[in-house]
């Protein structure tokens, strides 16, 4: 079956030791394409850099709304310019986070607003992170008060690792967004993404890691890995009715339309003129 990872922090410490033979090993497992988000300032240096290093991953750059508060006007001026690079197709992981709220909602708020403005500026989606504490959904509402909030002119984004009631993601898709599925939907409470799977139309649902977190069932608790993305993809593909080749195409041509993936970096080699 032909794979994806539409989110995977590879630059994290945990793949310190072995980011490589990781990266093989989920290159052994099917995966064509594996996205690099940031989450502050450092990471989104970091995930450009994995990329030039390994040619065939994409990078995303933005503010995590954990980090909302402690990234700086300098630090985020640089960001924004890194977002122009031909490596980077997606602005992220920004968004909100209830649930444990590292960060005031307040400057939540201000820098899911600074990350969307940025991707609305360079065209390329925004990677939205989104998490109420259980059974509530305002960290939900108010993420799409805010989308709501542009008009005609929301930017392109993509909910990562869905969680929330169908209504919430039958919004989302009037938007026009992507969703994308992780291992987090094994957990109990997140039974409603099952139905969500099987609404999202073909050409908008991606599956992901998050990597090193959110690992699905069979895979290692400590440290999830991109190959991983095979658990939640036939789980994906099993509820939708699909065969496995049917759904791999689907997912590879939903990452390269999502991304706008250029054609020319379908292999493990850097862009000419780079790295």
């Amino acid at each position: 079956m032909r794979l994806v990872d539409s989110h995977c922090h590879l630059q994290a410490d945990r793949f310190d030791d072995d980011v490589e033979a990781v990266v093989d090993a989920a290159r052994e497992a099917g995966l064509e394409r594996i996205l690099v988000p940031g989450w502050n300032a450092w990471s989104s240096a970091a995930a450009i850099a994995l990329t030039e290093r390994i040619g065939w991953l994409d990078a995303a750059v933005g503010v995590h709304p954990h980090d909302a508060a402690t990234v700086d006007d300098e630090a985020w001026a640089g960001i924004a310019a890194s977002a122009r690079g031909p490596r980077v197709v997606a602005i992220g992981e920004t968004g909100l986070d209830y649930d444990r709220v590292f960060s005031p909602i307040l400057a939540q708020l201000a820098n899911l607003r600074r990350n969307l403005v940025l991707a609305a500026e360079t065209g390329k989606p925004a990677i939205l992170h989104c998490r109420s504490r259980g059974g509530e959904r305002d960290a939900q509402d108010a993420l799409l008060a805010e989308l709501r909030a542009f008009g005609d002119d929301v930017p392109a984004v993509v909910i990562h690792s869905f969680s929330g009631p169908l209504d919430y993601a039958e919004a989302m898709l009037e938007l026009g967004a992507t969703i994308s599925i992780s291992g987090l939907a094994f957990r109990k409470g997140e039974e409603s993404t099952a139905d969500v799977v099987r609404l999202v139309p073909t050409g908008r649902l991606l599956v992901e890691t998050d990597s090193p977190f959110l690992a699905p069932p069979g895979a290692p608790r400590g440290r999830n890995a991109p190959e991983w993305v095979r658990v939640t993809a036939a789980w994906v593909a099993e509820l939708r009715g699909d065969a496995h080749e049917a759904a791999g195409d689907a997912l590879v041509a939903a990452y390269d339309r999502t991304f706008g993936r250029r054609a020319d970096r379908h292999d493990a080699s850097p862009i000419p003129g780079e790295g």
